[in-house]
């Protein structure tokens, strides 16, 4: 069955119908010189009419008989006038009279009895934290945009409200085999007796399709290591997933070994890119002109043999002697680094960096950058987890978007990896 949705004839109809109505509203707001925005402004009008039409409509519905139709008489309930009730909305605070029956049993649905805000509210309100707005800077917006006073109380209750959607995302179902899973790590300060900086970890796969999805966030403690990790992994393994054919990360200390340990047939990689960065930190920007070329003839050598070869040109090099921390950096990496050697060209282009989780791990530090500090870390992954639910909504197509040469690393990746993916 085609939905109204699904087909492009109905959904052009009704953009030209919004076009035509916005141009209508657009000409009476001109002629009279009505605001848009704000107590009497059009969109307010226009929401209190909305919401008004819709609740007598309800109130047709519970009766069973259109307003002053006859049908009504002697039916044993009616309508009992109005009554104002201001509720906030996305344009802000708006009275609308709400209908009531003789009986007293009306329980409208779109305003239900004792709220005093539409759920488009609280989503706005969410958004706004989403994007690492204190509870103070959300008041602060919320008055100067819709001219609401909201009670911090409010705001609290309605953040809290996603922790049991946390919780539920946090142990849903994986898929059993992921290509590939991307692991980092980001620093954000929480409050435990005094602020301390820790690591919140970050899982991303990458599906059969080629696309992106957040696999969980776990907040740890500097210096943890295997252990923290064979915990990770292991949730994952009790969420469902069997296999993972490479696992690509920045050097993370212990994960090697919990890697090998939870999940045997895993590949796991170091991120080239990472080393790249490591090494350009070490020497003087200077000699970078000359570092670049010379260390790319290692990662792109066409095996573990010319790799190596080149590593020890360039450590007996006049810039391998400048630099020795250079050649360690890649020597102590070499055993993460070189399974990315025998990867087919394709496979290589994937896996080259962790360029795809760190886009989002971007994203997520500007919602932590502007809080200072968080008082807990159920709050600071509350905040992590509306950032990753904006990103992961249908509308975020530049972050979980289909990887670049998917189709082409697919078939290298069957091919390869042979009978470990079900295609």
């Amino acid at each position: 069955m085609t939905t109204d949705s699904e087909n492009p004839a109905v959904e052009q109809v009704g953009d030209d119908l919004v076009d035509e109505v916005v141009e209508r509203l657009m000409d009476r707001a001109d002629a009279s010189g009505a605001a848009l925005l704000g107590e009497g402004g059009l969109l307010t009008q226009i929401t209190r009419a909305v919401l008004e039409r819709a609740l007598e409509a309800e109130m047709t519905e519970h009766l069973g008989y259109e307003k002053h139709d006859v049908a009504g008489r002697g039916s044993g309930n009616s309508r009992n006038g109005t009554s104002p009730k201001t509720v906030l909305t996305d344009v802000g605070a708006v009275t609308v009279a709400v209908p009531r029956d003789r009986n007293g049993e009306f329980e409208p649905l779109l305003v239900p009895k004792n709220a005093r805000r539409l759920a488009g509210f609280n989503e706005r309100i969410l958004s706004l934290y989403a994007r690492g707005m204190s509870v103070r800077d959300i008041r602060s917006h919320l008055a100067a945009i819709y001219g609401v006073e909201v009670s911090p109380d409010l705001i609290s209750k309605v953040t809290d409200a996603v922790t049991d959607e946390l919780t539920a995302w946090q142990n849903r179902p994986l898929d059993p085999v992921w290509p590939i899973i991307y692991i980092d790590a980001l620093w954000v300060k929480i409050r435990s007796g005094a602020v301390s900086s820790k690591p919140v970890y970050l899982a991303v796969g990458v599906d059969m399709d080629g696309r992106k999805d957040v696999l969980g966030l776990w907040v740890g403690s500097e210096g943890e290591g295997a252990t923290t990790w064979m915990a990770v992994l292991s949730e994952l393994r009790n969420r469902g997933v069997e296999d993972v054919c490479i696992v690509a990360c920045d050097g993370l200390k212990g994960l090697p070994d919990a890697v090998t340990a939870t999940l045997p047939r895993a590949t796991v990689q170091t991120c080239v890119i990472h080393l790249i960065r490591a090494s350009l930190r070490l020497a003087s920007k200077r000699d970078h002109p000359k570092l670049v070329p010379a260390l790319k003839a290692i990662y792109t050598a066409a095996t573990e043999q010319a790799a190596e070869q080149a590593l020890e040109e360039f450590a007996a090099s006049d810039l391998g002697t400048r630099y020795p921390a250079i050649v360690q950096t890649w020597q102590r990496a070499w055993p993460e680094f070189t399974p990315y050697l025998a990867f087919p060209p394709a496979i290589r282009k994937v896996v080259y960096s962790t360029n795809m989780v760190e886009s989002i791990n971007s994203r997520l530090r500007k919602a932590t950058r502007n809080r200072g500090h968080f008082p807990s870390e159920q709050a600071a992954l509350k905040v992590l987890y509306l950032a990753v639910r904006e990103l992961i909504a249908p509308r975020a197509r530049d972050v979980n978007r289909v990887a670049a040469h998917w189709k082409e690393a697919l078939n290298q990746f069957s091919l390869f990896f042979e009978d470990r993916l079900s295609i």
